[in-house]
């Protein structure tokens, strides 16, 4: 076998064969295929796949635009609510303050009222008790000058 590798390499080729670049008729028709290969490839590839890949760019674009244009509609209406909400703890409060006072003046009044009820029943009652003192001590005085005279006449008829 290795003697038939050497009688192969050993034979020396027709001239008439090219060498390493033939210029004959297989060049332009080579070109040709090229030519034509580039072409059906631009046309059933790369043009679809440039046109999927734009409109996949323009749906990112697309995409973010509105994801932006959302994010700041969420900053501005969450800056809107916390100052909503701020307004409206401070009206919240203010109104307990009112509350609050209002409740008081309403307490220290009925206070004032409630005393000066108790005042008016204390000196109902102390004049009420003067009264009954004044009339215990009619009644006291009477049944002492009918004891006092009672006896008098015990006295004056023993």
């Amino acid at each position: 076998m290795n003697n038939l590798l050497l009688l192969l390499a050993l034979q020396e080729s027709p001239p008439d064969q090219g060498g390493l670049f033939d210029f004959n008729a297989t060049l332009p028709l080579m070109a040709l295929q090229f030519l034509a290969l580039t072409i059906i490839l631009n046309l059933i590839y790369y043009k679809p796949l440039s046109i999927i890949l734009d409109e996949r760019d323009e749906y990112i674009r697309n995409s973010l635009t509105a994801a932006s244009a959302a994010l700041d509609r969420a900053n501005d209406l969450t800056t809107k609510y916390e100052y909503d909400l701020a307004e409206s703890r401070k009206k919240a409060q203010d109104i307990i303050k009112k509350a609050q006072k209002n409740a008081q003046v309403i307490v220290s009044g009925k206070i004032q009222e409630a005393q000066k009820d108790a005042d008016q029943l204390l000196n109902n009652t102390y004049n009420q008790l003067n009264v009954q003192k004044e009339q215990a001590l009619q009644n006291l005085e009477q049944q002492i000058d009918m004891l006092s005279d009672q006896i008098q006449l015990k006295l004056l008829n023993d």
